[in-house]
This record gives C-alpha cells, sequence and structure tokens, in this order.
C-alpha cells in the first residue's frame, strides 16, 4: 500500500489541487535476504495476514510498535497520540507499547522498496514473542524512489508485510510545511491509520469483506478488478483519498466546518474488523 499525493508543479504542496494515493502494492514482493528469516516467519507474511492477530487478543494480548527513525525525521508525539487512539478504539488490545530508536541517515537520495525490506532487517530488534505481536515502522529521510514528478505523484507511507510500514517523513514534512491549514500531525495520522487499516487487512487484504464494499478499477488489459479500497463516501479507506481527490482539500474542508480533520473508518470497514475479532 502506498500513499501518494499529486503535486502541482507551479505550487508544490499547495493544498488545493492534492490528491492523496494510499494505494496497494499488491504485486510488490520485498526481496528477502535474511538468514534468520525461518525465527521471524510470523513476521515475514503477506500484507493483512496478521489482521485477527492485531485485533484480537486470541492469540496475542499485547502490541509493541518499534518505530526506527532516522534522526530529525521522527514522527509527532500528536500524531502517535492519535495513532494509539486509534487502535484501542479499534481493536481489544490493552497493552500497547511504542519503543523508539534513532538512527543514522542511510545517505541515500531515494530508497526502493528492497533498500527499505533491508533497513529493516539491519534495524529491526523486536519480533512476535509469547503473547507480543509486533509492528515495525521506519521513518525515513529519503522519499521514495517510485515518486513521479513527471505525473505529479509523491510517495507518503508503504505497508509491505503482515507487520511491517515504511513512512516517508521528509516528504510528509515538506507537504506539511507548505501549508497553513494541515499541520505535520495531521499528514502522520492520515497516513498511519489509513496504512494500519490496511494490516488490518482493509479492504480484502488477505481477509474476505463481510458485505461486497471493495471498489474496482480497470487493468492495463481493461479488466475489472478490485483496489483493495472501499467504496463508501467518506470512509477513511476510500480511493478517492488516494487515486485523485485531495485529502488535504478534505481535511481543510473538515476543518472549516468543525469537523474531525481525519476521516473515520465507515460502518462497512468497522464490520469487517468485528469479523477478525475486532471493534
Amino acid at each position: 500500500m502506498f500513499i501518494l499525493i499529486a503535486m502541482k508543479k507551479i505550487a508544490l504542496y499547495t493544498l488545493f489541487g492534492l490528491g492523496l494515493l494510499m494505494g496497494c502494492s499488491k504485486d510488490s514482493t520485498p526481496t528477502s535476504t535474511d538468514s534468520n528469516a525461518n525465527l521471524r516467519a510470523g513476521n515475514l507474511l503477506s500484507t493483512g495476514a496478521s489482521a485477527r492477530d492485531l485485533l484480537s487478543n486470541d492469540v496475542y494480548d499485547k502490541l509493541l510498535i518499534e518505530i526506527d527513525y532516522v534522526t530529525g525525521f521522527a514522527p509527532t508525539a500528536e500524531a502517535i497520540a492519535n495513532f494509539e487512539e486509534f487502535l484501542r478504539h479499534h481493536t481489544f488490545k490493552e497493552d500497547i507499547e511504542f519503543i523508539y530508536t534513532a538512527l543514522a541517515s542511510p545517505n541515500e537520495q531515494s530508497l526502493t522498496l528492497d533498500e527499505v525490506v533491508e533497513l529493516e532487517r539491519e534495524n529491526r530488534d523486536e519480533y512476535n514473542s509469547g503473547s507480543t505481536i509486533t509492528v515495525h515502522i521506519y521513518f525515513a529521510d529519503a522519499p521514495a524512489e517510485t515518486d513521479d514528478e513527471e505525473n505529479n505523484l509523491v510517495t507518503l507511507g508503504a505497508v509491505y508485510r503482515n507487520t511491517s510500514m515504511v513512512i516517508y517523513e521528509s516528504t510528509i514534512q515538506e507537504i506539511a510545511n507548505s501549508s497553513t491549514a494541515v499541520s505535520t500531525e495531521d499528514v502522520e495520522t492520515a497516513t498511519l491509520i489509513h496504512e494500519f487499516g490496511h494490516l488490518f487487512g482493509l479492504v480484502n487484504l488477505s481477509t474476505q469483506s463481510v458485505n461486497d464494499h471493495e471498489e474496482t478499477t480497470v487493468n492495463e488489459e481493461g479488466v475489472e478488478e478490485g483496489n483493495n479500497h472501499c467504496n463508501v463516501d467518506g470512509c477513511l479507506m476510500r480511493s478517492e483519498l488516494e487515486f485523485g481527490s485531495s485529502l488535504l482539500k478534505q481535511m481543510e474542508s473538515n476543518a472549516s466546518k468543525g469537523l474531525a480533520t481525519i476521516p473515520n473508518l465507515d460502518a462497512e470497514c468497522i464490520l469487517d474488523l468485528q469479523k477478525y475479532g475486532g471493534r
């Protein structure tokens, strides 16, 4: 899953005309060179495969989130507080712990998915153990190699395994710092909770929805296929927040009306979470 924001060439990162893409990299399989992969097999599964383990207490009653960040690119405390509130609201985990490690920059101009995977392999310390399930989030100081400036698309974050996520914090900071209406914590929060929604299996990622509410698109061969996003208006998992509409514009509009800046999950997505042990 990727989060992309379309940028105007003349006025980069302005609020208007920005479209957010939290797309799903269903066909992207990270290359693993981990000689101890068999010891970490529970954290090397496909996106959504640990939905029930993350949502319920059936197997794991503690959620440990390891945040590795390049120095100077740590998430804001406000975004993590919002993120934790989201997790407590939709899971049954009462024991949620965050641990942080500051890392040196890898000194890359951009990062490929395989490079992100290698950074996780080198730096991740925590894996599922006993009654604890762990999620690793890397906050990067370089943009995604897949950014497409010619088509005005940049990447904010991605999930690529069942407990692995990357946040392109440098890109988030650039966007937020250029807006007077949307804060860094707003963009971080939207990125974190949307991507974690995909770790929960939304929509039809290693899971099956209670009711059909997956949006479909037409691929290059002209075949209609699901895109792992919700088709219900206003939902956090809507592809219109990712594939051509403007999340930033919507957040500004919500704020001007006194509404919550970040969209919520709709009833259909909540039904899916409940099916897999959440609420």
